[in-house]
């Protein structure tokens, strides 16, 4: 009895240390780190920009426009083709047939949505010109701008944009900076509330004249004071008054501080746009401040679209927006 006794305590302290064994070795092969691939290192180890980039149509104008190297229907191509995520089209780039306007919007707007689709680009506004002006004297002037303006927020609302961009001219008005606001506030605030049906925002860009004064123009969107009204703040155009009182060609005599502007229209931003000019040898804008511009964007907590719309001469259009692309990502990485 003794010897069963030994045998039974030893078989059953030998099953007692097969079981710690193999406990422990499941507990270092949960301790183990698992490994990383390449892959996933690069991922972790690479954070994008805290917005989004999108390619202003204007940046192409020259290409479609004068050298007709490029169809206004392939903008989504070329887009794609250079890396960005979305596109803002540009109403003068869209002539229409006279007498027959609204049928000829609607055949282009079903090939451009068509095309946008195909290429995976997010369409994000339509910056609207030459449709008569938001802030002038004549109330039937500005009855007949803002009827003229709802094609295109219709257009916008069927493309899937969020905004269309206007302009806030005045012609006369703009001598007086208080008959300018009142107009404004009319004009733009019976726009802005068309707009709301079709959930589409309606914003200003900084484009010359009292819309350049940025002080000016928020007073303008906080009266209205509506959720789909707001700014796009431009990085340029911010001339306040030009030689001979032009509103475009001649030089400028009075500029708003674009760094202030900037900041002053970014609490009501639903887009921004990264104007340039020209670049240094290093890859800098020489007429603006990118990093501290990028800054300005990212106290702001702004994390929307920026988009890329290259104005200058020196460089090929394509050539300058690949410039200005690669200083926005350069200027965003050195923030992180």
């Amino acid at each position: 009895m003794k010897r069963q006794s030994l045998f039974k305590t030893l078989f059953l302290s030998g099953i007692a240390l097969l079981i710690f064994a193999s406990c422990g070795n499941k507990q270092k092969k949960k301790e183990e780190p698992s490994p990383v691939s390449q892959e996933s290192k690069d991922s972790i180890e690479t954070t994008g920009p805290f917005f989004k980039l999108s390619l202003a149509q204007w940046s192409l104008h020259k290409a479609i426009r004068e050298d007709k190297t490029l169809s206004n229907m392939d903008f989504a191509k070329k887009a794609k083709e250079l890396g960005f995520q979305g596109i803002e089209y540009v109403s003068q780039l869209y002539p229409l047939e006279e007498g027959n306007e609204q049928a000829s919007l609607d055949s282009i707007v079903t090939e451009l949505k068509k095309r946008s689709e195909e290429y995976g680009l997010k369409n994000v506004l339509i910056m609207i010109d030459h449709e008569g002006d938001l802030a002038v004297n004549d109330k039937a002037e500005r009855d007949k701008a803002i009827e003229k303006h709802k094609k295109w927020v219709n257009a916008a609302a069927t493309l899937g944009c969020s905004s269309v961009r206007v302009n806030l001219f005045g012609g006369e008005a703009e001598k007086d900076p208080q008959i300018w606001h009142a107009n404004a506030v009319d004009g733009l605030g019976r726009l802005t509330q068309y707009a709301a049906t079709k959930n589409i925002n309606v914003i200003v860009e900084n484009h010359g004249g009292l819309s350049s004064d940025a002080e000016k123009l928020t007073a303008v969107i906080k009266e209205i004071n509506l959720p789909n009204c707001g700014t796009l703040p431009d990085f340029g155009n911010f001339c306040v008054q030009r030689e001979g009182g032009e509103r475009w060609g001649t030089p400028c005599v009075k500029e708003y501080d674009k760094y202030k502007g900037v900041a002053e229209m970014l609490p009501y931003a639903k887009g921004v746009s990264a104007k340039s000019y020209d670049f240094d040898s290093l890859g800098n804008e020489t007429t603006i401040n990118y990093s501290k511009m990028i800054k300005i964007i990212k106290d702001a907590g702004y994390t929307g679209f920026i988009g890329v719309e290259y104005e200058g001469n020196k460089l090929r259009e394509e050539e300058g927006i690949i410039a200005t692309k690669k200083l926005l990502l350069k200027e965003a990485k050195d923030l992180n």
